[in-house]
């Protein structure tokens, strides 16, 4: 796709105001699991359980892990 000059110089002239505005989103970006700087357990749990309902997943029953020797 070629652009015309006029264009080119339209995008060059929008790009330093469209970094700022990402900046300003950025900062402004709201994250609903993290209440006072840490992440809420509770909060995330219920969207999961919530997600999961929505989309009719069956959780997989308990397996217990059998292991001898258990390493990271």
């Amino acid at each position: 796709m070629e652009f015309s000059e006029q264009v080119r110089k339209e995008i060059k002239n929008l790009s330093p105001k469209v970094a700022h505005d990402m900046k300003i989103l950025r900062r402004k970006r709201h994250n609903p699991f993290i209440k006072d700087g840490k992440v809420d357990i509770k909060a995330y749990l219920e969207f999961i359980t919530g997600f999961n309902e929505f989309i009719k997943h069956q959780p997989k029953p308990f397996r217990k892990i059998i292991d001898s020797v258990m390493k990271l």
